[in-house]
């Protein structure tokens, strides 16, 4: 990871917003991110945590997309995205302070503004109102788990492929199609058959 400071008030509003459209942060809370949250960035291929370390960092994107990924039998499997204003982290180790089984590597530049477990614990001690904004997040973020384990358990890849594009579409020209096709648990060759068969039914 690149070198970590503070970051200005400009970096920190996009977030400051999406966090007010969840539950008023008032000043004391800005205050507290500006002071306790980092700004840094990764280069294309670089990461921001590699399986055996341990994830302290809660982080959200604020330019750039990055991919969560496990190695299983020397292939990568892809388990997640994450783009702008979307929050980046190895939950269990974040939470329980163990080596984490995940990759989080960036597909593109990145830049993110984020904040430790040391950090977010005291801030939702401080200020408890922010326990609301923490569950809001907490809660896309299962949603987003839920959708995609829901995914990987179809057998029709046709039909992971749609749901990807309605739920993920986003992604879809942001993300190499390898990566894709591991996320949906399916070859890259049967990948781009479905993208194939997906374009000829729009031309007609």
């Amino acid at each position: 990871m690149n070198l970590k400071r503070p970051p200005s008030k400009e970096e920190l509003l996009p977030l400051l917003q999406l966090f007010d459209s969840f539950h008023p942060v008032g000043k004391g809370v800005e205050n507290y991110l500006l002071k306790n949250m980092y700004y840094s960035h990764i280069p294309k291929g670089g990461y921001l945590v590699r399986t055996g370390e341990i994830c302290d960092s809660l982080a959200f994107i604020t330019r750039g997309v990055m991919r969560s990924f496990i190695e299983e039998d020397g292939k990568e499997v892809t388990t997640r995205f994450g783009r702008e204003y979307e929050l980046v982290t190895t939950l269990d180790s974040f939470i329980l302070h163990t080596p984490t089984l995940e990759n989080i590597q960036a597909v593109e530049d990145c830049e993110f503004v984020a904040i430790s477990s040391a950090s977010l614990n005291k801030l939702y001690q401080k200020y408890p109102s922010f326990n609301i904004i923490g569950r809001k997040l907490m809660e896309s973020y299962y949603i987003y788990a839920e959708k995609r384990a829901y995914i990987t358990r179809l057998r029709d890849a046709e039909k992971k492929y749609e749901l990807f594009l309605q739920y993920f579409s986003s992604f879809a020209n942001r993300i190499q199609l390898t990566y894709i096709a591991s996320f949906l648990g399916i070859t890259i060759e049967t990948l781009s058959r479905v993208r194939a068969k997906a374009s000829a039914r729009k031309k007609k």
